[in-house]
């Protein structure tokens, strides 16, 4: 049986590819709003981040989502993935 290939995506803080599952998905949505995709399966434009406090502060110190989406980025958006970072205990 032939093993499936595990997909990757290159995180916009560290600009390391790694498997889409351990990254978070940000979207952009047809409506040209902005959601954190849990499922991954959210229909629009997407860009991925790790699970890290650092590598979301040099997203967000870099503005590579904006330039990603072509469009300003809301301050509760990255407030928002903070939180998930905490409780996820990824802020360290």
């Amino acid at each position: 049986m032939k093993t499936r290939k595990t997909p990757l995506r290159m995180c916009l803080g560290c600009g390391e590819m790694k498997p889409k599952r351990e990254l978070i998905r940000v979207v952009r949505r047809p409506d040209e709003t902005i959601a954190l995709d849990a499922t991954g399966k959210m229909s629009g434009r997407g860009a991925y981040i790790c699970p890290s406090a650092e590598c979301l502060t040099r997203a967000q110190k870099g503005r590579r989502l904006e330039k990603t989406f072509s469009c300003r980025i809301e301050d509760e958006v990255y407030t928002h993935l903070q939180q998930m970072l905490t409780e996820a205990g990824a802020d360290e």
